[in-house]
């Protein structure tokens, strides 16, 4: 029986971002220094396909520090901490590792300099999200407003229009973020803005890589998890973009193959947070049914690395 034909548009870059692969690596590093287990605070990035694999490594994953004996070594989430949890590891004597994103902390950093010189701060972003609870966990109770939509935008009411400033999650939609922006700006003309974009170069150019493609595809599929804020950001970026539909799946075993009916362009592209190999499993769970064409779409080469802590160079 002949194959049906499918053209697959691959979109570059995709995937592991480096914030995430620091993550993964620190907590690699960690338990190569200190031995199994190695605790996690939250999921070290959203994808239960990288958590299961640093699970069969050693790592324990937990939801709170009072989880966590004092005699190992515990590794904060790539989305950032509250400063009470660090204080509080502090405060037990525990060895920990942070592995907050360096894009988080730059965020984290200009909030506190807003904070110093008097200013109220607003956060774009999405309640009950880890980064966002690790950024308002910065400040005192009550130093940051959180707005999620334009109509949070329109409703905001400052205790001193004039001294006032916003930051923003790393992952939201550029676009929607643009227009909360946008409104802000209307409304108090002299808003403090981030010296730099606080959405992170990674999650821009995804987005825009989605955009670049997104025309013509009767199906887009991005490979997340349900929990990763930038991975269901592309969704709605590919809809917004053009094409026909949309879906998020965690990985070739979540795709429904009816949604192939009358499909002969596929978008295909991948969070922050999911790892390549789970991109190929769909090109081949594709290729076993159709046969393909897999056309790249690169809209941006990404060389950014950082640096590990260095309390995982040090001596034990």
């Amino acid at each position: 029986m002949t194959k049906r034909s499918l053209e697959i548009r691959l979109a570059a870059p995709r995937g592991f971002c480096a914030g995430v692969d620091r993550a993964i690596q620190i907590v690699e590093e960690a338990l190569t220094k200190w031995g199994a287990p190695v605790y996690v605070r939250h999921e070290i990035v959203h994808n239960q396909h990288v958590v299961q694999r640093l699970e069969g490594l050693g790592a324990v994953f937990v939801e709170e520090l009072d989880e966590c004996p004092t005699d190992r070594p515990v590794v904060f989430s790539a989305h950032g901490v509250p400063k009470a949890v660090p204080a509080e590891a502090d405060r037990r004597n525990m060895i920990y590792v942070d592995a907050t994103c360096p894009l988080v902390s730059k965020v984290h950093v200009e909030a506190e300099r807003h904070y110093r010189a008097g200013r109220e701060i607003v956060l774009i972003g999405h309640a009950g999200h880890p980064e966002v609870i690790g950024t308002m966990g910065q400040l005192p109770d009550g130093a940051i407003s959180l707005i999620e939509t334009d109509e949070d935008a329109y409703a905001f009411q400052p205790q001193d229009p004039a001294n006032i400033a916003f930051v923003t999650q790393t992952t939201l939609s550029v676009d929607d973020t643009a227009d909360i922006v946008a409104i802000l700006q209307q409304r108090f003309p002299g808003i403090s803005t981030p010296h730099k974009e606080d959405i992170c170069y990674a999650t821009t150019n995804r987005q825009e890589a989605v955009k670049a493609m997104a025309t013509g595809c009767d199906l887009f599929l991005t490979i997340g998890a349900e929990t990763s804020s930038n991975s269901k950001r592309l969704v709605e970026v590919a809809k917004r973009a053009g094409a026909k539909d949309s879906k998020l799946v965690a990985s070739a075993s979540d795709v429904n193959w009816d949604w192939f009916d009358g499909v002969e362009t596929l978008g295909l592209t991948a969070g922050a947070s999911a790892p390549e190999d789970l991109v190929q499993g769909l090109i081949a769970a594709c290729r076993a049914r159709f046969d393909i064409t897999v056309t790249p779409f690169t809209t941006a080469t990404e060389t950014v690395t950082f640096k590990l802590p260095r309390v995982l160079a040090e001596e034990v």
